[in-house]
């Protein structure tokens, strides 16, 4: 591979040529060359109005459903979708069928992620089968390529295993994710516990559930010592909670989905179960409160909780039917109507030094790990836009700027255009 990406604004706050608009010449998937002006009569010219480049988006939390949910969405597939959205690599999430609580499991998902634009990174589950009862094999996982461990939307109940998990992952610098949410608070809640929940007649979750098990989860992480990151936030009072963690030197960090960011529980007024999420979409307030944490760098990334469901388990009573909603196509657009460039960049990147404890830095030498968009034009997300093999996705209609053109992550690329 020979091209040139021509007239490139770079975003990369790590890299000399910060908000420079420049020439980058890659050749066999390393920057060559950086310089306003680059001619190669050899080389493929990319040159597209108003091209943005960043440093590889990392997406910490991605639902495939293989093995044992492939009608949902597969792992190729799925990398592809990534790929052309903007994610040159992505934290895979256990919840597969069999859970993946085993080396075999990381081992095939890491397998079936070769040869992609977009690099899958396998979270091994924290327990086995992801009951919360018994530690999963976390060293094996982690020998085998697992980057993380955790239960995907499922609350540690016993507080002696997150311990016994905080004390063990740090012989080999492992790192917990412990989702929050107290189940008794919670109980049978499905929107968040408020006034729309009461003129619905839907039961509420109210945001003490998280901060409940944040404030505990935080006393044993302060206790234990180790590193621990708390998923999809949803609560103004959990980012107080995780301020004053930090400020005492905890090794805490968390996420907050782009759902949370853009959307309210004023949607649910057509009870369309597109947008049931889990923690579930709260109030305005709320909302101005997460934008405001993720300015302040109390909220250290952004996700886009990508969680694909077939029709069987989304057409159905708003009780009944199963939280999650498909993100990774609508993520970029949606958050540049929310947030500055900068932030974007800042906080889709973030989670390699938190999970990979890598960075992708845009400089001569280093390997092409490059996200292609323009932060121009306004459009709608419509079903033609989602490449997914499952299509319960929460912005369908809504209003989205800017657009992805590609990836490049070494020698492979994936291009919108």
């Amino acid at each position: 591979m020979n091209v040139i990406l021509k007239s490139a604004k770079i975003i990369d706050k790590k890299s000399p040529f910060n908000n420079q608009i420049m020439d980058i010449q890659i050749i066999n998937g390393n920057i060559e060359q950086i310089a306003q002006s680059i001619t190669d009569n050899s080389a493929k010219n990319i040159a597209l109005d108003n091209l943005t480049i960043s440093p590889g988006w990392f997406d910490t939390s991605v639902s495939l459903g293989e093995p044992g949910y492939e009608e949902r969405e597969t792992i190729a597939n799925g990398l592809k979708v990534a790929a052309k959205s903007g994610f040159t690599q992505i934290a895979v999430q256990p919840n597969a069928m069999p859970i993946a609580d085993n080396q075999s499991l990381i081992s095939f998902i890491k397998q079936k992620g070769i040869g992609q634009a977009t690099e899958a990174f396998p979270i091994g589950a924290l327990t086995k089968n992801s009951e919360g009862t018994d530690l999963a094999e976390l060293f094996d996982m982690k020998n085998a390529g697992a980057i993380a461990f955790g239960d995907y939307k499922k609350a540690i109940d016993n507080a002696n295993v997150l311990k016994i998990a905080l004390q063990y992952t740090q012989d080999f610098d492992g790192l917990v994710i412990a989702f929050a949410q107290d189940s008794s608070i919670k109980g049978k809640g499905v929107a968040n516990e408020g006034i729309n929940s009461t003129k619905l007649g839907l039961k509420g979750i109210p945001a003490l559930a998280e901060e409940l098990q944040i404030a505990r989860n935080l006393f044993l992480l302060e206790y234990t010592g180790g590193k621990m990151h708390i998923p999809t936030v949803s609560s103004a009072q959990s980012l107080t909670l995780i301020k004053e963690a930090k400020a005492k030197g905890l090794n805490v960090t968390c996420s907050v989905a782009v759902h949370q960011l853009a959307l309210t529980d004023d949607v649910l007024f057509e009870f369309d179960t597109r947008h049931k999420v889990l923690p579930p979409l709260r109030d305005e307030a709320t909302r101005n409160a997460l934008i405001e944490g993720v300015l302040d760098n109390t909220i250290d990334c952004i996700t886009t909780d990508h969680n694909p469901l077939d029709i069987e388990h989304k057409k159905l009573e708003f009780d009944l039917a199963s939280n999650g909603t498909i993100g990774l196509e609508s993520a970029f657009g949606t958050l540049n109507t929310i947030l500055p460039t900068e932030v974007i960049v800042e906080k889709l990147t973030a989670g390699k030094l938190i999970f990979t404890q890598t960075s992708n830095i845009i400089d001569l030498g280093n390997k092409a790990n490059i996200t292609l968009f323009t932060t121009e034009g306004d459009w709608i997300f419509s079903k033609e836009n989602i490449l997914s093999k499952s299509k319960n996705s929460a912005f369908l209609n809504q209003r989205m700027k800017g657009k992805v053109y590609g990836t490049i992550n070494g020698e492979y690329s994936t291009f919108n255009f």
